[in-house]
């Protein structure tokens, strides 16, 4: 069999999307160490099994399956998503990745681990930190006097300072610590006291107790600020020369005395609390430490942002609570003597590092605390969280709040136990039921199965534009490669790759590189210069690498999304000069809706699969030659999508039309292709392609005529088995 004759758009989808939703319970083993943008393992593994698998895809999915002759490379190996399930499945697989912190964490996912040793060591470690800093998130209950009450949070503001009358005053852009979401009523701070009032209605929030108005718009609009004591209006950041100030204004705590109280527990800090405060500073201020990174925050698309407010180096993105647990925490990790063991602590360590600094913000919805990492940038605003860094649990033993060493280390022990036991989620209508998949198991060697047969793993920090595979070596490559003018994953990781450079050493393997930035990486970066032509000849590159590595009609598989024309344009270059053609372009589901990154934008959260072969067939019924043909197609797609419990929105129907366009652009220009053309000539070329066949306003508008109910529910219902009931195909 292969994709183009096996896969079940419908039935794949169904599992991505419910994947997406809450992606580290359906793939714990994301959980090893945060990455960006990581597409469903669901839908790898349908692809792998549509490609290798000896029956339909929907009954293979939930059987054990072993390929053990397989093949399997990913150029682009960013969280390793398509490694993971190819190894999973028995292939051997080559990864290449050109930023090092990748390849740190593909390597943490695959490689084994004594769990029993691991959770001695956290447990010693968790004791180790609780006599040294646990003192410091402690709070009293003004509810009971509980004096030792574990605090959850403790939310800081910045302040800044009046150019005209030099008084200091607090950077509210609102004055509401909490909605009544999560908590029975609203939580407004007093502008003027600081006291936190429960306010039903936000609107009409009358008088704080000290006889002030309660209001709930702060001072700060857009970017500027009219003094309180003045009227004075500043400008951002608010502050002279350095990083910003803050003050620490409220505080969410537990207390398990507490047991009829409804919502979260929220006070005001008191004496205590500040006293513990110029205890650490002053503990700090004696410390002399030698895991603290000094390394200068470098100019870039994302870090510019940090150096209008101030930030010239990392450390300065973390106070000095936090700056203390973190120095305490690496030389305990220092000094583990397994090596294995030490790794995982220091992966630990750095994806910690995202809860645990003054990017962090406090959601008054949800009542949590968002990584830095949340929006894929470097957000800087107002009101920041600090998680308490041990972490807690409640009465019944289960972690409250994140971003404690508590939260990540349980986190990771799910991550690797399913390396061990790994699973799917299978659904009977509203009944899920988990289906342990005995047989399979990631790593190199099975700790449960000590008779199976070794796979190989190569795993290399390199561009994958320099790397160079036997010619017919590869059964397959599968991979989810870079979206120009998107992440930028070098500007994002080095906040973390610092830190785990300094604890393990430059000398320790795979640490070599200084910086996880590098000019030949594939993203649009204006810092750097590198635009749509640079991102497309190295895509081309690539591909035509691994095009030369791939065995005779072996596929080239991507997932690729964009909102904009020109990085298809990029993509239908790189196959076109790989010297392939587009025999498929299925769509799928691959973003959560929810993200913060897309949720309310115009943006899709679904990715085109592009199946590409030197040689094949493809389903006649497949190609088109204008709006209408397109439209045909894709109405059957899109009620496949329907039929998987998907609402496409018009960003998706863009990005699908776009990914269709690009493969019949393909299919055209192939024939007469110069691949020694300039970049700008070809991409021209592509352009000129897609638009002879149709515009996505054309497509959207032959939809709208076809979307009829009858169509919407073509094919009996089961629109995703059409693709098997196309005989007539077309062989290149």
């Amino acid at each position: 069999m292969s994709i183009e004759e096996n896969y079940n758009i419908s039935f794949i989808a169904a599992l991505a999307l419910r994947e997406k939703q809450i992606q580290q319970n359906y793939r714990p083993i994301i959980a090893v160490h945060k990455w960006f943008a990581r597409r469903p393992g669901t839908l790898f593994r349908g692809l792998l099994l549509s490609e290798f698998g000896k029956e339909l895809v929907e009954k293979s999915y939930y059987q054990s399956s072993s390929l053990p002759s397989i093949t399997v490379a990913d150029p682009f190996m960013g969280g390793g998503t398509p490694l993971l399930e190819a190894n999973r499945l028995g292939c051997n697989v080559i990864g290449t990745d050109i930023n090092p912190m990748a390849v740190w964490v593909v390597r943490e996912e695959i490689d084994a681990l004594d769990l029993s040793a691991y959770a001695a060591t956290a447990e010693t470690l968790a004791a180790h930190l609780s006599t040294r800093i646990g003192e410091f998130y402690k709070t009293r209950c003004p509810i009971t006097g509980r004096v030792d009450a574990d605090v959850k949070y403790f939310l800081w503001v910045k302040t800044g300072s009046c150019v005209a009358c030099h008084a200091g005053f607090d950077l509210f852009p609102n004055y509401v610590l909490a909605e009544d979401v999560r908590h029975p009523n609203y939580v407004l701070i007093c502008p003027s006291c600081g006291d936190l009032n429960d306010v039903i209605d936000p609107t009409n929030p009358g008088v704080c107790n000290c006889g002030a108005l309660l209001v709930k718009d702060g001072h700060v609009k857009r970017n500027k600020c009219a003094c309180p004591h003045c009227g004075h209006f500043n400008q951002a950041p608010f502050h002279g020369d350095g990083p910003p100030t803050h003050r620490l204004f409220a505080i969410e705590y537990s207390n398990a005395e507490i047991k009829d109280r409804k919502g979260r527990l929220f006070k005001k800090p008191d004496e205590d609390d500040f006293a513990r405060i110029e205890r650490v500073e002053g503990i700090w201020k004696r410390l002399k430490p030698s895991f603290i990174p000094d390394d200068p925050i470098p100019d870039g698309d994302e870090s510019s942002r940090l150096h209008r407010w101030g930030y010239e180096r990392f450390r300065e993105l973390f106070n000095s609570r936090q700056l203390l647990a973190l120095e305490f925490s690496a030389q305990f990790i220092s000094k583990i003597a397994d090596e294995r063991i030490r790794r995982a602590f220091a992966t630990n360590f750095s994806d910690l590092l995202r809860y645990q600094n003054l990017l962090c913000r406090y959601d008054a919805m949800a009542l949590k605390s968002l990584d830095v990492f949340s929006i894929h940038g470097f957000p800087v605003s107002y009101v920041q969280v600090e998680s308490n860094f041990l972490g807690i649990r409640n009465e019944k033993g289960n972690p409250v709040g994140s971003g404690g060493w508590l939260n990540i280390t349980e986190k990771y022990t799910k991550a690797k136990s399913y390396c061990t036991a790994p699973f799917e989620v299978e659904f009977d209508g509203k009944k899920k039921t988990t289906r342990y998949i005995k047989g399979e198991w990631i790593g190199e060697r099975s700790i449960e199965y000590p008779d199976a047969l070794y796979r190989g793993v190569d795993i290399r920090c390199a561009s994958s534009i320099e790397v160079e595979l036997p010619k017919g070596s590869l059964d397959a490559v599968f991979t989810d490669p870079p979206y120009f003018g998107m992440v930028q994953y070098g500007e994002l990781m080095q906040f973390c790759y610092v830190w785990l450079r300094k604890l393990m050493g430059g000398a320790f393997p795979g640490l070599e590189l200084e910086s996880t930035r590098h000019e030949g990486e594939l993203t649009g970066n204006a810092t750097a210069g590198r635009d749509i032509e640079h991102f497309a000849g190295g895509l081309a590159e690539v591909y035509t690498r691994m095009a030369r590595a791939l065995k005779p009609g072996a596929p080239l598989v991507f997932t690729y999304h964009h909102n904009q024309q020109s990085a298809y344009l990029a993509a239908g270059m790189a196959i076109l000069d790989a010297g392939l053609t587009c025999s498929a372009s299925i769509p799928c589901p691959a973003e959560m809706g929810g993200s913060i990154h897309i949720h309310g934008t115009a943006s899709s959260i679904v990715d085109t699969v592009f199946v590409c072969r030197d040689r094949g067939i493809t389903p006649r019924a497949w190609l088109f030659d204008d709006a209408l043909g397109l439209a045909r197609v894709m109405s059957v797609e899109l009620a496949s999508l329907r039929l998987a419990g998907m609402k496409p929105t018009a960003g998706d129907i863009r990005c699908i039309t776009f990914g269709h366009l690009t493969r019949m652009a393909i299919w055209n220009l192939r024939p007469t292709w110069d691949r020694f053309l300039c970049a700008k000539e070809k991409l021209e070329n592509v352009r000129q392609s897609m638009d002879s066949i149709a515009t996505v306003d054309a497509v959207k508008a032959q939809i709208e005529y076809l979307n009829s109910p009858e169509l919407a529910s073509a094919d009996n219902g089961q629109p995703g088995q059409q693709l098997r009931k196309i005989l007539d195909a077309v062989s290149f």
